[in-house]
């Protein structure tokens, strides 16, 4: 037994990140043998469309529900807590990362009620104010790419391209 977090025989938190991948692709194979069901079949085969992608989902889902019996088996004891604290610290290491994932959704959602220009100003403000060194020139500078990369690339796109970005309400 090894106290490593991810250990070659299957122990700790790559067990259950293995488990985990099972389940997510068993039911994805479930839904692809559902929609493989509902593919219409034509008067001049018998099987039907759907009969060779149902045949390859029934194969995959049965070595799946194997595969997650193998894996309930090989799992430890403590293995979900342990699991629990390293994605915790994952996540935690890539904070940044996930900030900008919201930030991208949120000026996403807003562009169509604010309208191009406002929605990346604000985007481009936050996002290189946030990452930027904390002086008054990287400040300045940050500020004024937003600017033009927001109302300068409308203007480019509407007068130059004929092209109208997002207006908003």
């Amino acid at each position: 037994m090894s106290d490593r977090p991810d250990h070659p025989n299957g122990e700790g938190p790559g067990e259950v990140a293995r488990l985990l991948s099972y389940v997510v692709l068993l039911a994805i194979s479930a839904g692809l043998f559902v929609e493989a069901a509902n593919i219409p079949t034509s008067r001049f085969e018998k099987l039907g469309a759907g009969a060779f992608p149902m045949l390859v989902h029934g194969i995959l889902m049965a070595l799946l529900v194997s595969a997650i019996v193998g894996s309930l088996r090989a799992l430890p004891s403590g293995a979900w807590g342990r699991f629990a604290a390293s994605i915790t610290a994952w996540a935690r290491a890539r904070r940044l990362v996930f900030a900008v994932f919201i930030c991208l959704a949120l000026y996403l959602a807003a562009m169509p009620v604010i309208g191009y220009p406002i929605a990346t100003l604000v985007f481009l403000a936050v996002l290189q104010i946030t990452f930027a060194p904390k002086t008054r020139t990287a400040i300045a500078i940050a500020l004024v790419l937003a600017v033009v990369f927001s109302f300068g690339l409308n203007w480019l796109f509407a007068e130059i391209f004929n092209v109208f970005l997002p207006r908003g309400r």
